[in-house]
C-alpha cells in the first residue's frame, strides 16, 4: 500500500504544481491512495474553496486536510458539512462545523484508511488541548481493528509538539507528519515502533518566497515599512513536497518512506 501526503498547497504557485505533476507522481509510483493540506490554496494564500477543492479531487486527490485558515472563506463553513473528503482539525472548539477525521475506502474497496487531522496549541489559534484529543482518537482507530491504515496530519508551529505526537502515535498509526511551518525537514524516517514521521513536510507553493509569500514584501513588514501591503503569494513556479509510504498491508505499519520534492526552486 503507498500512500501520498503532500503539504499545504500555497496559492496558485502550489495549485499548478499539483495539477501538472499529481497524475504522473501517481501513475510513476504507484500511488493507492493520496491527502493534501489545502488551508492556503486560494489565490490569496488564505483558506479554500469549493471549486479548488473539487479540482483536487479530479487532479486525483483523495482527501483534504487543513488548519487554522480553515475558516479564512466564509464558503467553507456551508460546503465542509457536505464534503466529508475536507477535514478541519479534530481539536476545534465543539460544534465547529465539519469533521476532524474520516474513513476512506481505497479505488478498489480493499482496505479501510482513516485521516485524522490535528493542530497544535502552541503559537496558533486556540483550540481544545491537542493531547488531550490525541488520546481519545488513539484509543478509537486501531490498526487492523477498526482501519487497515491511519495517516495524521498535525498542523502545528513549534517541533517538540510534533515530535511528541509523532512517539505518542508510535505503533498506532501508519503515518504522522507535520504541517504549517512551510519548510521540509530532514528527520524523514520510520520510528521505533513502526510509524513514518516527518516533523513538517513543507509546502507545495513557489520556494523563492517567504514560506510561499511574495519574499520583498515579506521583508517591508518585517522592517516595518510604510509601504507593505498584506501577505500575498509568491507567483514563482512552485515545488510539490511531501512523502509516499509504502505500508504493510498485515500490520498497517510503514516498512519504507520517501521524501518527495518536485519541480520548482527545490528539484531534488
Amino acid at each position: 500500500m503507498k500512500i501520498l501526503v503532500l503539504g499545504d498547497v500555497v496559492g496558485q504557485p502550489g495549485r499548478k504544481a499539483l495539477k501538472k505533476n499529481l497524475p504522473n507522481i501517481i501513475e510513476e509510483y504507484k500511488i493507492d491512495f493520496s491527502i493534501v493540506n489545502g488551508e492556503n490554496a486560494a489565490d490569496d494564500g488564505r483558506g479554500i474553496t469549493r471549486e479548488i477543492a473539487e479540482e483536487f479531487f479530479n487532479t486525483g486527490i483523495d482527501v483534504i486536510t487543513s488548519g487554522n485558515h480553515i475558516w479564512d472563506k466564509e464558503e467553507t463553513t456551508n460546503f465542509i458539512e457536505k464534503e466529508n473528503r475536507l477535514l478541519r482539525p479534530a481539536n476545534l472548539v465543539e460544534g465547529s462545523p465539519g469533521r476532524g477525521f474520516g474513513f476512506y475506502p481505497t479505488k478498489d474497496n480493499k482496505y479501510k484508511i482513516a485521516v485524522i487531522n490535528l493542530m497544535g496549541n502552541v503559537f496558533m489559534k486556540k483550540t481544545d488541548d491537542v493531547f488531550v484529543k490525541a488520546k481519545d482518537i488513539r484509543e478509537k482507530i486501531i490498526l487492523k481493528k477498526n482501519v487497515d491504515f491511519s495517516i495524521i496530519d498535525f498542523h502545528g508551529e513549534i517541533t517538540s509538539e510534533k515530535m511528541a505526537i509523532g512517539h505518542f502515535f508510535d505503533g498506532y498509526s501508519t503515518c504522522v507528519v507535520g504541517t504549517h511551518t512551510h519548510v521540509p525537514t530532514a528527520d524523514t524516517r520510520i520510528l521505533k515502533n513502526g510509524t513514518a514521521y516527518q516533523t513538517d513536510i513543507g509546502m507545495c507553493g513557489d520556494y523563492n518566497s517567504v514560506i510561499g509569500m511574495n519574499k520583498e514584501n515579506a521583508i517591508k513588514k518585517f522592517f516595518k515599512t510604510k509601504d507593505a501591503t498584506k501577505h500575498f503569494p509568491s507567483d514563482g513556479e512552485g515545488s510539490l513536497s511531501g512523502i509516499i509510504v509504502d505500508a504493510e498491508k498485515e500490520t498497517g505499519l510503514a516498512k519504507k518512506v520517501y521524501r518527495l520534492i518536485q519541480g520548482g526552486s527545490l528539484v531534488k
